[in-house]
Formats: C-alpha cells, sequence, structure tokens
C-alpha cells in the first residue's frame, strides 16, 4: 500500500510539472487575463499582450510580473492562484504570435479614440508649479521602470509633476512648437496629448497595435504615426482626430513593409517616413498647396495629362537600392542619411529622391540618435554603433569617415549641445562597460574622461539642459537615478530618484532642433 501511494505521489508531481498546454494557456488567459488585455491579446485597460508589443518584456521579467504583480497598477498578483506550470504557459502564450495577424482599421482607431478635456476647456495660460518655470528649460523624462513620465524644471533640476503613462513609452516624445504640447507613442500603439502647461492628459487615441514611432509637423498641426503593426502610417491633427491612414505598400500594390520611422522635416513642411521591407523612403507633404505626385507615365507635366494623385498628404517615393531602417537628416534638411540594420549606409537626396552616395559604415551604426556640429570649417556629423565600439564621424560635404573613435563598448545614444565642445556617448549595449559614459572633445575627436557613477549599473542618455551648463545622465535601473552632471567639469551636481528613466527631453533642444540632439 505504501508504494502504491509513492506511485502515485510520483505521478501527480510529474503531472504538475508538466507545462500546460496551449489550450490550457488560452483557457487561463479568458479567465485571468482578457477582461484587462483584451480579444486577441490587444490590449484594453492593461497593455497589448505580444511578441511586437513586448521586446523589452524578458520572459524572466514576465514570469515575474504575473506571479508578483506590478506595484501602482492595476495588475494584481497570481502568485497564488496560478502554478508555476501555468505562469509559464501563460509566459509561452504571450510570446506567441497571434494567428492570423491582428488588424487595426480606420474604424478602430476612430472609435479607440479618448477626450478627456474638449478642446477651449482648459486655461490657456500656465498654471501653478508650470508658471514659475522657464517653459523652454523644462525637461520630460520617461521612466519605463513603473510606466510613469516626470515633468522637471531645468532651472532648480526639480521635479515638478509625475503622472502615470501608457505601457512601454517608445520612442522620443515630440513637441508642438509652442511648448504646450506633448505626445508620447507607446509600444502598443497608444498616442497620448498632454498639456503642459495644465498637466494634464487631454486626448489619446490607438493608431496601431505596434507602433514605432510619432512626428508632429513644424507648424503643430499634423502628427504622423508610424506603425509596424499594422503596416501604416497614420496621420491624425493636433487633436488626435484621424485625417488618413496610408498603407505601407510600394506603389504596384504588390510589396507591403512595416513603417520602421518617420520624423518631421520642418524646412519642406514634410514628414519622411522608412521603410522596413521595401527599399523605398517617403516624403508625405503636409502643405495643402503641394505639387501633385505623378503615380505613373505623364505625357505633359504643365498641363497635367497623365497619373497623378494630390500632394497633400500622399507618399512622394524615392525609390532604393537596399531597405533604409532608421536616418539622419543634415542641417538644412535637404539630404537624409540612413542605414540598414545591416548596416548599410547610404545617403538620399530628398528633391533629387535618389541615393547620391553610399556611407562606409560598420557594426550596425544607430543614425537615428546621430548629431552633427564644425569641425574644421566643416559641418560633420557622428553616429554610435550597436554592434561596435566605435563612433564614426562623417564629412557631410563629401560623405567620407573622418574619424573612428574606439569606445568601450557598442553604444546607442549620443548628444551634445551648441555651447558644448564636448559629445557624450554611452557604451549600453557592451555587458562589461554599460556602467560608464565617455566624453568626447569634438575638436581633437579623442574621449577626455570617463564617468562611472554606479559600477555595473547601466548608465546612458544624456539631455543637455537649453543652455548648455549642465547634463542630465540616466541610471537606467528599477530603482535608478537621474544624475545631474557639470558640462565642463563632468562632476555631478546632484540627482532625483526614477524608476528606469530610459529617456530625456528638454523643451527648448526638441523645438529648436539643436544639433546636438536627434530631431
Amino acid at each position: 500500500m505504501k508504494r502504491l501511494f509513492s506511485i502515485l505521489a510520483l505521478a501527480a508531481l510529474a503531472f504538475a510539472s508538466q507545462p500546460a498546454s496551449a489550450a490550457d494557456a488560452a483557457a487561463l488567459y479568458t479567465r485571468h487575463c482578457l477582461s484587462c488585455h483584451g480579444v486577441n491579446r490587444l490590449g484594453a485597460m492593461g497593455p497589448a499582450l505580444l511578441p511586437e508589443s513586448l521586446e523589452r518584456l524578458k520572459r524572466k521579467d514576465a514570469d515575474a510580473t504575473i506571479r508578483d504583480g506590478r506595484p501602482a497598477t492595476q495588475m494584481p498578483a497570481f502568485g497564488q492562484i496560478l502554478t508555476g506550470a501555468e505562469i509559464e504557459a501563460l509566459v509561452d502564450w504571450i510570446h506567441t504570435p497571434v494567428s492570423p495577424a491582428p488588424t487595426w482599421s480606420e474604424a478602430d482607431i476612430r472609435n479607440s479614440r479618448i477626450e478627456h478635456f474638449p478642446p477651449g476647456s482648459l486655461p490657456d495660460t500656465r498654471q501653478g508649479v508650470v508658471a514659475t518655470a522657464d517653459p523652454m528649460n523644462l525637461f520630460i523624462v520617461v521612466e519605463a521602470g513603473d510606466h510613469h513620465v516626470s515633468v522637471l524644471d531645468g532651472d532648480r533640476m526639480e521635479r515638478i509633476h509625475r503622472f502615470p503613462s501608457r505601457y512601454a513609452l517608445h520612442g522620443g516624445p515630440k513637441f508642438s512648437p509652442d511648448g504646450r504640447y506633448v505626445y508620447f507613442a507607446s509600444r502598443d500603439g497608444w498616442i497620448s496629448k498632454f498639456d503642459i502647461w495644465n498637466l494634464q492628459v487631454i486626448a489619446e487615441v490607438r493608431a496601431g497595435i505596434n507602433t514605432r514611432n510619432a512626428a508632429v509637423s513644424a507648424d503643430g498641426r499634423y502628427i504622423a504615426v508610424a506603425n509596424y503593426l499594422p503596416g501604416t502610417l497614420a496621420i491624425f491633427d493636433a487633436d488626435l482626430r484621424l485625417l488618413r491612414v496610408i498603407d505601407g505598400a510600394n506603389l504596384k500594390g504588390d510589396a507591403r513593409s512595416r513603417i520602421s520611422a518617420v520624423y518631421d522635416a520642418a524646412p519642406r513642411h514634410s514628414f519622411v517616413a522608412a521603410l522596413k521591407d521595401i527599399p523605398e523612403l517617403w516624403e508625405i507633404s503636409y502643405d495643402p498647396a503641394a505639387q501633385d505626385i505623378a503615380t505613373g507615365f505623364v505625357h505633359d507635366y504643365k498641363y497635367r495629362e497623365g497619373a497623378f494623385i494630390p500632394g497633400f498628404l500622399n507618399p512622394r517615393r524615392s525609390p532604393l537600392e537596399h531597405v533604409l531602417d532608421d536616418f539622419f537628416f543634415t542641417q538644412d534638411y535637404s539630404e537624409v542619411l540612413g542605414t540598414s540594420r545591416e548596416g548599410r549606409g547610404q545617403v538620399v537626396n530628398l528633391d533629387a529622391r535618389r541615393k547620391i552616395a553610399e556611407l562606409d559604415l560598420a557594426g550596425m551604426p544607430h543614425l537615428g540618435s546621430g548629431i552633427s556640429w564644425q569641425y574644421k570649417g566643416r559641418r560633420v556629423a557622428a553616429s554610435t554603433h550597436l554592434k561596435d565600439a566605435t563612433v564614426s564621424v562623417l564629412d557631410l560635404q563629401n560623405w567620407k569617415t573622418v574619424a573612428t573613435i574606439p569606445t568601450l563598448g557598442p553604444g546607442f545614444f549620443l548628444r551634445s549641445h551648441e555651447n558644448s565642445p564636448y559629445a557624450w556617448v554611452d557604451s549600453m549595449m557592451s555587458p562589461t562597460a554599460r556602467d560608464t559614459l565617455q566624453v568626447i572633445d569634438k575638436r581633437s575627436l579623442e574621449v577626455v574622461a570617463r564617468i562611472r557613477p554606479e559600477p555595473g549599473k547601466t548608465f546612458a542618455h544624456v539631455e543637455f539642459d537649453r543652455h548648455g551648463r549642465y547634463v542630465i545622465a540616466s541610471l537606467m535601473e528599477k530603482d535608478g537615478a537621474l544624475i545631474f552632471l557639470d558640462a565642463v567639469s563632468f562632476r555631478e551636481i546632484k540627482r532625483l530618484p526614477a524608476s528606469k528613466p530610459i529617456g530625456k527631453y528638454n523643451l527648448f533642444n526638441k523645438i529648436q532642433r539643436s544639433e546636438g540632439t536627434s530631431h
């Protein structure tokens, strides 16, 4: 009898330790997750639970989130309800693509819009603590650890407001030209409009299922959103009302692409978008008087004899040899320097609408975070590399590499300021040097300082204040910090606690399109 009991106990233990089936996981999701995370895992009150939206969430962290919940959110702990095998099955489930791929139509976008405060319902003057601060020296800080955003007074170096954001904000927030509004894009497609003067989220809309970034037009009237899923470029008015959706297809319509990035080309009154899967670069004019676009054979341009579409909010295509994942504008916005993830660099002239040069770059350059400055009487641009421990410096007249600066490891962010002779670079892609920022002298193109405040902890992403007097760098840990450093002596000034602050953005530098920050 004792032997039979032991056999049965072992059998029960073996059964309990087996992973749950996909059907079990689906049932568990329906029972415990669907009400917050939506049908087909598209998100509702909680974020979308799709592989495309969970790129930054490691499996062990997903397991911990289900087991322990998330403090200060509506995500409860399921550790006392679900077994380890059931939690593991759910982690597998949410990291498995939905088939067929989910869709997000124009009707879905329009129906998702939320208006917290109607236009004109909030004061048109700066209120409370914002009224006492320099409005152009405010910082917006994205804290990924607990999905919050902070507003900092750049003169006092103090946090003046903190509020919960959508899940996993991605890409830098974008400001309206007057500095009153800032627009955030979340990984799972939500675009939020925040009124800095009143410290309120005033409108939101879901532009897609998996979103890369957003751009705001130079006149503040239009917002463009690049989506991986579905592969679309969605365009809204300033109040997040949908104007149109541009399908990520080539001119023939026989190939489709994800939209990998969109940026504002202010002097050109247009958005420029990169396509992940098709060798094309798009320029979309937001000038109502834009010239019509030829889409086929044209007999006479003067008399419009041929196939044309309106130039307003339609893509003008530049055919390329290779795809572009991300890119960097020259200071006059006439050219784009772009690369694919394979490291193929190219220069595209936006007027000629073709490649005019190739770039000698390797190591997966991160041109989307590039900066520029004057070096020996010539304008140069610099970029980090995601797979190479160097910073490349390029001459923007002949497109040649001026210098290759060795760093401690592959880096992601590069920042400077017009009033500073220094550029700051991280090595956050390095397993051994992610805790160190390096300072490059823009005159000698040499590393002149290294800052390592917390050994073993990721230290990255510098942003200058509007005057170039100091920088803020991120200690990118759950219990991290914003570290203020003197821009000349590199000494620490003070710290503010922050939950994995992944990015900081100064209003003046962004609105004025500083040469020392990404646009």
